[in-house]
């Protein structure tokens, strides 16, 4: 008897969660006024003009050719670092932190340009007898902080559009 009671509350919950209606938003967040934009990079075939590129793709944004009514996305500056976090007791390094700092400015039509700028760290065990398995991970690792800094920057991109549709246009006089 409780045997079967334990089975439909674990049904009743199941089906209550796969019926909730969650769904990931992909471009669902992002106003009417950046779902088309212009994206510059100084490289842009580097990789974190490619992923930015494909993050912007991924949230349904049209990336146009620079016009004068469309917004401008650029990214001004990537620096990548790590530094020793820990060593081993001989005096190796055993963990580092792997840093991206990505800055970029977002210009409106018939606007000024304002800056965002991101920051991604994570730790990697730096395992000295696996070199080959060391090297792909910390690839790996660099290639999902660059996503994650693409996706940072994106939302932060609409949440300063949604700043400066709040704040009054300063080009009106009040006497």
């Amino acid at each position: 008897m409780l045997k079967h009671i334990k089975n439909a509350l674990f049904l009743t919950a199941l089906f209550g969660l796969s019926a909730c209606g969650f769904h990931f938003q992909t471009g669902q967040l992002v106003p009417a006024e950046l779902q088309t934009l212009t994206f510059e990079s100084g490289d842009p075939y580097s990789d974190m003009s490619m992923a930015m590129r494909r993050q912007l793709q991924l949230n349904n944004i049209k990336l146009v050719d620079a016009a004068k009514d469309v917004p401008v996305l650029r990214i001004t500056k990537i620096t990548t670092d790590d530094e020793v976090v820990s060593v081993f007791k001989q005096g190796r390094e055993a963990e580092k932190m792997l840093m991206l700092d990505v800055s970029a400015t977002v210009r409106f039509p018939n606007k000024d340009a304002y800056p965002i700028s991101t920051r991604v760290n994570r730790t990697f065990f730096d395992n000295s007898r696996a070199a080959l398995a060391k090297s792909s991970e910390k690839e790996i690792m660099w290639r999902d902080m660059r996503e994650q800094a693409a996706r940072q920057l994106i939302s932060k991109m609409v949440a300063l559009q949604h700043q400066v549709k709040a704040k009054p246009d300063s080009s009106v006089k009040i006497k």
